[in-house]
């Protein structure tokens, strides 16, 4: 089973409905409800999602919303060695050099953002959810 981990644009676009970009971020979700594949978002990543959704959103909404989302992702937890070794990265990005360590630390096969120029140094490939998409239905 192939596992991912899922960057926060990918989740604010779901959460958010952010079109055109929610309806596949959506067939990401749907993929790991079905089994499918294995997505992973680090437990960091959860309170950008939340500030920012907060914005817009009804604080219940939100938590009613992550919840679910909780029961169908898998969080990857986010340590003091997490932190050290993302610091050591060549990335100029803290939160996207966060995300690939996390990503190894999980062995994700892939980073699944909108975003692929800032993981140009990640140790996990990143990846768009349309070109995920479009090889995962190829194989």
């Amino acid at each position: 089973m192939i596992k991912f981990l899922i960057d926060t644009n990918v989740i604010i676009d779901y959460l958010a409905d952010r079109m055109p970009f929610s309806d596949h971020a959506e067939q990401l979700i749907e993929l790991c409800e079905q089994g499918k594949t294995e997505g992973v978002l680090t437990a960091s990543a959860v309170t950008d999602i939340y500030y920012i959704l907060h914005k817009n959103a009804d604080h219940k909404k939100i938590i009613d919303n992550l919840k679910i989302l909780f029961s169908v992702l898998n969080i990857a937890e986010v340590g003091k060695n997490d932190l050290l070794r993302a610091m050591e990265l060549d990335m100029d990005d803290f939160e996207d050099a966060l995300v690939a360590q996390c990503a190894k630390k999980v062995k994700a096969e892939y980073i699944i953002t909108r975003n692929e120029k800032h993981f140009v140094n990640s140790m996990v490939r990143p990846i768009s959810p349309e070109d995920f998409l479009k090889s995962f239905t190829m194989k």
